[in-house]
């Protein structure tokens, strides 16, 4: 009882995902979506054909076995998966008893076996893994989910393996069995020769016993599929993709068997057999299906490789032991070694040792990292020569590329704006294809030429056959998909779908500075020595004399004197001067360091750094001076360094054509001059983080479509507000739900990528649906003997199911074109 109502509550939930198996056609997803959007509860269904899932978003609770059913009623199926649990507090048989009972009592569960050596329990079935633990939960034991993300991958690519093998078995069969058929019957109409061996041999009417063998076997098992689900959604009144075929296979046979045995009953110079028809169209259109079942499978490679970054084994530390353990048996706080060239198992941070890591994988940024104790790393990335230990900080589920595989399936799977236009089309395309075949046998039945019915019957069921919607339904999914998984193997990660399309149509990027433009955080950029004095030994002093206070620019002037092996002498007599400056005394040494006015106030003249002064002004630089002994011996810039890559990213976003705006709470001077630099077209300074909301929208007000590119956590009011937003950062470093787009390096490059791959996805998906649409537009009338009035051409319908095939593979093939898209990064380099 308490799972059921469990399975009715949903736990919250805001979306489900459901795999569904039988969807053909862009008809099929509108049905099933129809069908789960009559759900109480739900507010929103995307249904994906190259995915074949279902994202169900609720408005309220709701019961998952109700959506299966709604799945079901409608002539599709809801696959069973497999679940691995963790259960504790497990101590004897009658426990593992009563798990299983109230498992095997959950809604959707076909079995449930549970092991008392290993703790765990294996659920198949269609029920979800919360209503699973609660089930367990409810009978006085804990449990939790084990992360099965590799293995449910290795799980789907099998079956979509045994798809492939059995659609080849049947195809080989079906080619088989159709070749007689065809070089009899179409080569006695097209070779004089064929026809007298044929006549000589076995005479014609033996000839059609045979083809009516043949063609029963070819209907009966490769074409199976076709009648199995085709009929059904016909009676159902929803006819699809497989109505289609069934309806013009049996038709053309139905026709074909009268002529065999019946030829009385057909009116004269009308017996002809069209066996030939039936058999090629079922061969060609599982040709078809086998090419599809190929081209897809490479649309979804980008997940597999994400999938195949995830390690097996870790090498744990247990009761004093390194031990090799299951990935999914790592718990937080673990210590996990990592040896050199191994992939790093899960996120954590690094307790022992240093090495360099390869992040490229997720970050796309191909140069290693320096990894030191207290350094985070990601779990997936790859160890270079060094060793090092590291506490796991994240585990299953909860490391950044499980989320990552997540955020990229979740978008993946997402419909764009584009689409709908294709599901109101699509939605009533198959009943208007089979009106369409209604209407032309009716005209060629009444007005056509003789033999009238023979010619009625060819014309229809090539309607039928020409106009299935596969390339239609597959057109937008499947370059989402390539294009999706492109970007997150170039460390771009689109949250939700239709940011792939929004950023294409940007006319502004708005970019906050401070970590962005910038490398966040305070930096030595400049020293200069007065003559007489040494660069080393005057850094020296002022890091030590630094090294006393806690303002941000003293620790970065320490820092540039750590990163040049400067060892810090000791310091007497530190004072504060608030406002002003600091001093002390270094080895015996009085040093000073300072403001302008602090350097006056000392009597100190500073005109000799005159023209260095209102250089680093001119960069929004403040300068700092120093004095040793009572003489000026230095001037000091410290700021925010611009990234390196900052100038080139810039530079490929106005080659775009965009505009590019800044920012920023700094003050103006310093705007300015960085805008300068960067070649910046509009600044906007000493804005508050509350304060940018309404700049995003003058810009919109101003330009048009605003890109907004922050750190995603204190931008995120101006990321939600900004038409599409982007979160750049680094590594673990990253706020995924505040941003439409994730950016996982810190190279603002990856920005003008972003754009280029929405550019490139968006005008591969127009590629697709015109080639579907011109498709079926030109060639209906041309199956329905349009031209055959003027110029006496008609489309066999055998033509028919070759062209139809072909449509779909040249949509998928295009779709698959992007994954060999380069970025400008790569192009201009």
């Amino acid at each position: 009882m308490g799972a059921s109502n469990d399975n009715q509550a949903q736990a919250g939930a805001t979306m489900i995902s459901l795999p569904i198996e039988g969807m053909t056609c862009a008809s099929c997803v509108g049905r099933v979506e129809a069908a789960l959007a009559k759900v109480e509860g739900v507010s929103d269904v995307s249904v994906n054909l190259a995915t074949e899932r279902a994202d169900i978003h609720l408005a309220n609770s709701v019961d998952r076995m109700a959506l299966i059913q709604a799945v079901e009623k409608v002539g599709f199926d809801v696959p069973a998966t497999i679940i691995e649990l963790v259960v504790e507090g497990m101590t004897c048989a009658s426990c593992v008893g009563r798990i299983e009972r109230a498992l095997k009592a959950v809604p959707g569960v076909q079995e449930a076996t549970v092991n008392l050596a290993t703790e765990h329990a294996t659920v198949h079935g269609v029920a979800d893994a919360d209503t699973l633990i609660n089930a367990i939960v409810n009978t006085g034991f804990t449990a939790k989910a084990m992360d099965t993300t590799a293995q449910a991958s290795d799980e789907a690519t099998e079956k979509k393996d045994v798809e492939r093998a059995l659609l080849k078995r049947d195809l080989i069969l079906a080619s088989a069995l159709t070749l007689p058929v065809f070089v009899i019957e179409m080569g006695s109409h097209l070779i004089p020769a064929v026809h007298d061996w044929v006549m000589a041999t076995i005479g014609i009417q033996q000839s059609w016993y045979l083809q009516f063998a043949l063609t029963v076997l070819v209907m009966i098992f490769p074409g199976r599929r076709f009648y199995e689900k085709g009929f059904p959604a016909l009676l159902r009144l929803a006819p699809d993709m497989n109505s289609l075929v069934a309806v013009g296979t049996v038709a053309a046979f139905g026709y074909s068997v009268i002529a065999t045995f019946a030829p009385d009953l057909l009116p004269a110079g009308a017996v002809n057999v069209y066996y030939e028809a039936a058999v090629v169209i079922v061969t060609l259109i599982l040709l078809g299906r086998f090419l599809e079942a190929r081209a897809k499978g490479r649309t979804s490679e980008a997940i597999r490789r994400l999938v195949g970054l995830q390690v097996k084994v870790a090498h744990v530390l247990r009761d004093g032991n390194i031990v090799d353990i299951p990935i999914g048996e790592v718990t937080l706080d673990d210590s996990v070694e990592v040896r050199p060239g191994e992939r790093i198992p899960v996120d954590g941070e690094v307790v022992e040792g240093r090495s360099f890591v390869d992040e490229s994988m997720i970050t796309g940024e191909p140069v290693p990292v320096e990894k030191t104790v207290g350094s985070e790393v990601v779990g997936g990335t790859v160890n270079q020569r060094g060793a090092f230990i590291l506490r796991a900080t994240a585990v299953g589920g909860q490391t950044m590329l499980a989320q990552i595989i997540r955020l990229v399936e979740q978008a993946q799977g997402s419909k764009l704006p584009i689409q709908a236009m294709v599901d109101k089309v699509t939605l009533w395309f198959v009943p208007a294809v089979m009106l369409a075949a209604v209407i032309t046998f009716l005209i060629w039945l009444i007005f056509g030429p003789a033999p009238a019915l023979t010619f009625a019957l060819v014309n229809a069921v090539a309607v039928l056959i020409i106009a299935c919607p596969c390339a239609m339904g597959l057109a937008t999914p499947t370059s989402i998909m390539v294009g999706i998984g492109r970007g997150a193997e170039m460390g771009i990660l689109f949250r939700k779908g239709e940011a792939l399309q929004l950023l294409k149509d940007a006319r502004v990027v708005a970019v906050d500075k401070t970590g962005t433009l910038t490398e966040g955080r305070p930096a030595l950029t400049d020293l200069e020595v007065a003559p007489g004095f040494d660069r080393n030994q005057v850094l020296t002093q002022v890091a030590a004399v630094e090294s006393r206070s806690e303002h941000p620019i003293a620790r970065a002037i320490v820092e540039a004197a750590a990163q040049e092996g400067i060892t810090l002498p000791a310091v007497t007599e530190f004072e504060s001067v608030t406002g002003k400056g600091v001093c002390a005394t270094v080895e015996g040494i009085s040093v000073k360091v300072g403001s302008d006015r602090y350097m006056r106030e000392l009597g100190i003249d500073v005109t000799g750094f005159a023209k260095t002064a209102e250089r680093l002004g001119n960069e929004g630089k403040t300068p700092l001076y120093t004095a040793v002994d009572g003489q000026l011996a230095s001037i000091v810039a410290v700021a925010d360094p611009i990234k390196s890559s900052t100038p080139a990213a810039i530079s490929a976003l106005h080659q775009l054509g965009l505009k590019v705006a800044m920012i920023t709470g700094d003050n103006a001077r310093t705007a300015q001059a960085i805008a300068r630099q960067l070649g910046i077209d509009d600044v906007v300074a000493e804005v508050l983080p509350e304060g940018k909301v309404e700049v995003v929208r003058r810009l919109k007000a101003t330009y048009g479509r605003v890109a907004f590119i922050g750190d995603g956590i204190n931008d995120a009011p101006a990321l939600a507000e900004a038409d599409v937003g982007l979160a750049i950062g680094t590594g673990t470093d990253i706020a995924m739900e505040s941003a439409d787009v994730v950016l996982m390096s810190g190279n603002l490059q990856a920005v003008p990528n972003a754009i280029a791959l929405s550019k490139a996805t968006i005008t591969n998906i127009r590629q697709n649906l015109f080639w579907a649409f011109a498709y079926n537009t030109a060639l209906i009338p041309l199956a329905a003997g349009a031209l055959y009035p003027a110029l006496g051409l008609l489309l066999s319908p055998i033509f028919a199911a070759g062209a139809m095939a072909m449509s779909s593979v040249f949509v998928l093939g295009n779709a698959l074109r992007l994954r060999r898209f380069q970025p400008p990064s790569l192009i201009a380099s």
